[in-house]
């Protein structure tokens, strides 16, 4: 099974995917894609807050690239909560095209493959304004395309806004294309 949260900044996004790992009846392996900058304090905070509210008992992997080795790898009886998508694009943004193309196939056919539980937690950026900046108009497009991907693989998809996860996948419509 495959669920896919999604919402924007400090929606809650992480919290309710951690809640849904919690009610897997599996260990829980959370994958946490940012990486770490020792200068940045008030990034480093964000890093702890979500660290600290994470159960002891969950096994914790920094992998700030390669997902899809990790998952490959992973054993079938756990529930793997992937937390977050568009750190994960962040690490990515000096890949070029062909290699980012590439890196996106082999993470959403490793994804279409597994047989376990999966949580995928995806900010969405693009409710903003237009970056005016290269670099933040290609991170932007590269994750709304990656999150319409996983969107369409997912069993179940959450969106989290105003305190709420609502189920979408049970009053939206999928898109056609």
């Amino acid at each position: 099974m495959l669920i896919l949260v999604t919402g924007a900044a400090d929606s809650g996004k992480s919290q309710w995917a951690e809640y849904l790992a919690s009610q897997c009846q599996q260990p829980v392996i959370y994958i946490a894609t940012a990486q770490r900058i020792p200068e940045d304090e008030e990034w480093s905070r964000k890093i702890e807050k979500h660290r600290q509210r994470r159960p002891k008992h969950w096994q914790t992997l920094e992998i700030t690239h390669d997902i899809s080795n990790t998952l490959q790898n992973a054993p079938l009886n756990t529930c793997i909560l992937i937390d977050s998508l568009g750190n994960w694009v962040a690490n990515y943004l000096e890949t070029d095209e062909e290699n980012w193309a590439s890196i996106v196939k082999d993470f959403l056919t490793t994804l279409r493959q597994r047989e376990g539980e999966t949580i995928v937690v995806a900010e969405e950026t693009g409710w903003g304004v237009t970056p005016p900046y290269s670099t933040g108009r290609i991170f932007r497009s590269r994750l709304g395309y990656l999150i319409q991907q996983v969107g369409k693989l997912a069993n179940t998809v959450y969106l989290t806004v105003g305190g709420y996860a609502v189920d979408i996948t049970k009053i939206g419509v999928r898109l056609p294309f």
